[in-house]
């Protein structure tokens, strides 16, 4: 029976973590400190087995909502800017539109990889500084083929996989790519 609870577990954090998510993004362009609540909220689950993630993401968003917001208008901006050149490139045709479409889709894929990892450094040091988050998470990011595929591929595949479940992809698709980066970001310092 306990290690029925403990399964269960594994997807009720992430679910709850996922929950808080929601509810701090209301705002929009805070959806990257409370993504670093999430990380934080999740590690600490992982590491001392605190099981309040809804309210330690709660209490994490107080750490990064200030550090952590400037950038996030920033990022909200430019992927406002990529989606308008997206839409003015799909009406076009030959072969500029065409680079032109595909540096924006790599563009969009690193800012992903760079954005999940910045939250998972930000969680995983919740004393850091902005600027010893954002280097970190640029290291974690791209300095390994592997660790930035599994970041990239845990962005995309979360959401789209966790499409079965009803509100899945607004309770698990910030979540578990999160998770992933933990994971992630253990192995790279281990």
């Amino acid at each position: 029976m306990r290690r029925a609870l403990d399964w269960l577990g594994w997807l009720a954090s992430p679910v709850m973590a996922g929950a808080a998510f929601t509810l701090l993004c209301v705002g929009v362009v805070t959806w990257l400190p409370a993504l670093a609540a999430v990380g934080y909220a999740l590690h600490r689950w992982r590491t001392d087995g605190d099981t309040r993630v809804f309210t330690g993401v709660l209490a994490g968003w107080r750490r990064y909502w200030r550090p952590l917001l400037p950038h996030s208008i920033l990022a909200t901006f430019a992927a406002v800017v990529a989606a308008s050149n997206f839409v003015f490139l799909a009406g076009r045709s030959g072969p500029a539109p065409l680079v032109l479409f595909m540096i924006h889709v790599g563009l969009i894929a690193a800012g992903i990889t760079y954005h999940l990892a910045l939250a998972v450094v930000a969680g995983r040091d919740p004393s850091g500084t902005a600027t010893a988050w954002r280097r970190a998470a640029f290291g974690l990011a791209f300095t390994s083929v592997p660790r930035g595929t599994a970041l990239l591929g845990a962005a995309i595949a979360a959401p789209i996989f966790s499409l079965v479940v009803p509100a899945g992809p607004l309770l698990l698709g910030s979540t578990v790519p999160v998770l992933v980066g933990l994971l992630v970001a253990d192995q790279a310092t281990s």
